[in-house]
């Protein structure tokens, strides 16, 4: 009988990738839920019988489901009364049915959530505490990035993309100066489910994950590699950095964490995954 896999979230960035590596799988189910493909899967509703029996009748679940995006996303709401009340209805929501039912579950969490001055960060932390009160996996991502669905959401790497490709031109928030981890998000779906697979002993472990490379790069330089790529296909680009500096995320030190480094390496280097993207948006547009 095949494992049945519910994915909270099955359209955004991590799930949307989440779902192509499980379909490459044939001992699984997938049961996809997202406010995307039906609004009947709205997780802020707590009256939806949808949102129960899908949870109930699945064997695993990776609550992926966030109200968030990139930078200008989290720039632009996070700091507004829907953004923060859509969050907590989902939480609580999902949470009290996964209590309820006893599920095994893996919850999608951020580097942010060590951010006190980040209503997201916190949010984030709080669902970290209710994990672990429910015995089960929180994951701290590090700037996740690939091919998105939800362009208004999109993410730095992506954003670039976007850009130079269409506009012929990279028009960025910051100097670039900043440094960040970048993690592909096919290595990404591959460390989910090694962790499932292996869920009560890194329940027994007790700590938090952190899904990462442990190699930094400057926001300036992804920029270039964009750049560089498009050269090489005949295709001219500018950069045109701001002068605002984000220096926020420069001092903390997460890295991946040495005992899961046993289960799981990266494979994607980063001019590997932005070449994917890339790809992928040229052959959709011709």
């Amino acid at each position: 009988m095949k494992k049945k896999i519910l994915i909270l979230g099955s359209e955004g960035q991590i799930g949307g990738h989440l779902v192509d590596f499980f379909k490459k799988k044939k001992n699984y189910q997938i049961i996809r839920h997202d406010i995307v493909l039906n609004n009947s899967f709205d997780l802020r509703n707590i009256k939806n019988l949808k949102v129960e029996r899908n949870i109930k009748r699945s064997d695993f679940v990776f609550f992926l489901a966030f109200d968030v995006g990139g930078s200008r996303y989290l720039n632009k709401y996070q700091n507004t009364y829907n953004f923060l009340m859509n969050n907590l209805l989902i939480m609580t929501n999902v949470f009290k049915l996964l209590k309820k039912h006893k599920k095994k579950f893996i919850f999608a969490s951020s580097q942010m959530s060590n951010m006190d001055f980040s209503p997201y960060g916190t949010l984030k932390r709080l669902g970290e505490d209710v994990t672990k009160s429910l015995n089960a996996v929180y994951v701290k991502f590090w700037n996740v990035y690939g091919v998105e669905k939800d362009l208004a959401k999109s993410h730095v790497v992506t954003d670039f993309v976007l850009k130079a490709l269409k506009k012929k031109q990279i028009k960025m928030l910051t100097s670039g100066s900043e440094s960040r981890e970048f993690l592909y998000a096919d290595d990404c779906s591959e460390a989910l489910s090694i962790i499932m697979e292996k869920f009560n002993f890194f329940v027994k472990k007790n700590r938090e994950l952190h899904l990462t490379t442990g190699k930094r790069i400057k926001i300036m330089n992804i920029a270039k590699i964009i750049q560089k790529i498009l050269l090489m296909r005949n295709i001219k680009i500018k950069i045109k950095p701001a002068k605002n500096k984000d220096d926020l995320q420069n001092n903390m030190n997460n890295a991946p964490n040495r005992f899961f480094l046993k289960f799981w390496k990266p494979r994607y280097k980063i001019e590997q995954g932005i070449k994917k993207i890339i790809d992928y948006y040229q052959n959709i547009s011709n």
